[in-house]
């Protein structure tokens, strides 16, 4: 069976781990093993930080639209409840949008939703 040196491959790799641990403090940047843990490590506050973002925006977003629909003197669980009834389906991520940049927008929706709802209690 013929000799394998790894050389390339290995020193690849580690290069590999080494430039994504650069900018970490000390012996982190510096030695393999220690960067490779603190690369790992990263990697996974990185995945779940993809998956909290999300939720970090829709948050916003309620935040947004709960406002701005105080403004209009409607609740938002009602806001909402008032868009479903009368058909309107626009998501958090535009409606937020519509709040902060279109007011008469969304005074204009607000006053859709108190209309659905008005007609909703009378039936």
């Amino acid at each position: 069976m013929p000799r394998v040196k790894r050389g390339t491959k290995r020193t690849d790799r580690r290069k590999k781990i080494l430039k994504r641990a650069s900018g970490y403090f000390l012996t982190k940047s510096k030695l393999y093993q220690a960067a490779q843990e603190a690369v790992e490590r990263g990697l996974k506050f990185a995945y779940s930080g993809r998956k909290e973002k999300k939720r970090q925006f829709r948050s916003l977003w309620i935040v947004r639209i709960g406002a701005a629909a105080k403004l209009n003197g409607i609740s938002y669980s009602q806001f909402v409840h008032g868009l479903k009834l009368s058909g309107i389906e626009l998501d958090r991520k535009v409606l937020a949008d519509i709040a902060v940049h279109d007011e008469a927008g969304f005074a204009a929706l607000a006053q859709h939703a108190k209309d659905a709802l008005a007609k909703n209690a009378a039936a």
